[in-house]
């Protein structure tokens, strides 16, 4: 399908029932959802967007914005005919601009890309961004690693990081994940561009759910709570033993467990 602006936008459908929209994180695709997809597709008809830079969508252009993703996520809810939606890190980042523009069934969002009062630190967006504009893959994604902290391996020297960082390019998926690399500099600067007192979630009327985990790194749950307490119709949960990859990669079905008892089953708002 096509999106406000003409781009072309991709997505992959599993199940029947109500419609579920699912908004992939940075440097994820909609392939990497297809488990948790699955696990709802018994009672949910679950559509994954390939945001654009990925897949069969167009790109992200020179001038992006988080809008345009929200566009496409508006689009393709009403092409589904679907009123929930699902979002993961930069993707729940999406789904709760998204809510701030229209009113849904219920949002989810795990782990989402709020920066409140500088909690994001994005000071490595600068290397990151040259290094990889200078073709040095291994080095920028050692850089990522380091210094957002989502690999499971603590404060190690940078050599280890540009260990994990090889096997990471160089391994069967090592291709996706390079290409999907060029789309980190544009989100993850919204990220910081957007950072604030958090207040313009206040908007937000949709019924909302903040799920997270207790072994992800503090600066993306600690926003958690205060995001509950702006937004009135929202409620916080951290799950035990899930890190930040655990709707995608390492938990599909303990997050989809979630998801599911919080959607409205029968399609109407809660």
């Amino acid at each position: 399908m096509t999106s406000r602006d003409g781009t072309r936008i991709s997505f992959l459908s599993a199940g029947d029932g109500p419609g579920l929209v699912v908004i992939p994180g940075n440097g994820r695709r909609a392939h990497h959802y297809e488990a948790l997809a699955r696990e709802l597709s018994g009672t949910h008809r679950v559509h994954v967007i390939d945001r654009r830079g990925r897949g069969g969508s167009g790109p992200q252009g020179p001038e992006y914005r988080i809008d345009d993703d929200v566009d496409d996520a508006l689009a393709v809810l009403a092409h589904t005919r679907s009123e929930a939606v699902f979002g993961h890190s930069y993707g729940g980042l999406v789904g709760l601009h998204l809510a701030l523009r229209h009113e849904l069934a219920a949002l989810v969002v795990y782990e989402p890309g709020v920066s409140i009062g500088g909690s994001f630190d994005g000071r490595w967006l600068p290397e990151y961004t040259r290094l990889l504009g200078a073709g040095r893959h291994n080095a920028a994604m050692a850089t990522f690693l380091k210094r957002t902290r989502l690999a499971p391996i603590g404060d190690v020297p940078m050599p280890v990081f540009r260990a994990l960082a090889h096997l990471l390019l160089h391994g069967s998926d090592g291709a996706e994940t390079r290409a999907l690399m060029a789309t980190t500099p544009a989100e993850v600067g919204e990220v910081v561009r957007l950072d604030s007192d958090g207040g313009r979630y206040a908007r937000i009327t949709s019924p909302t759910l903040l799920l997270g985990g207790d072994r992800t790194p503090v600066y993306l749950t600690s926003v958690l709570p205060e995001l509950a307490r702006i937004i009135p119709t929202a409620r916080c949960v951290i799950l035990e033993g899930l890190d930040h990859n655990a709707p995608d990669l390492n938990a599909p079905a303990v997050v989809a467990d979630r998801i599911g008892s919080f959607l409205p089953s029968g399609g109407g708002r809660r």
